[in-house]
């Protein structure tokens, strides 16, 4: 997508701090962070948002949750856990239509309503 801010990501036309990459996903840290961690994992195949998952992507989205885990250890807040949002549409909060999950770490989150 010509417009996508995550594809410019991917492209490298707008530059990111990269936390991971493998041939399915890309991670970030987020430019706003909402927690002390917070990294972006998106997949490299343009998706606009999870009402457009179909069941081809099925492996696809088990990959991310994965990828989640092995970056959480890697940066060492696995064990003191972290949590896994994904926003779908815009009244769910998502201002970028490219499928994306936050990873988000360092600190006691309030229970979420």
């Amino acid at each position: 997508m010509n417009d996508c801010i995550f594809c410019k990501i991917l492209t490298g036309e707008i530059p990111s701090n990269k936390v991971y990459e493998d041939d399915l996903v890309y991670a970030f840290y987020d430019i706003n962070p909402a927690a002390p961690k917070h990294i972006l994992i998106i997949p490299k195949e343009h998706i606009c948002c999870a009402n457009k998952l179909e069941e081809k992507h099925a492996a696809l989205v088990g990959h991310i949750i994965l990828t989640a885990q092995k970056i959480a250890k890697e940066q060492g807040f696995a064990e003191d856990g972290y949590r896994i949002v994904n926003n779908c549409g815009e009244n769910a909060g998502q201002t970028v239509f490219h499928l994306h999950f936050h990873l988000l770490a360092g600190g006691k989150f309030d229970r979420m309503v």
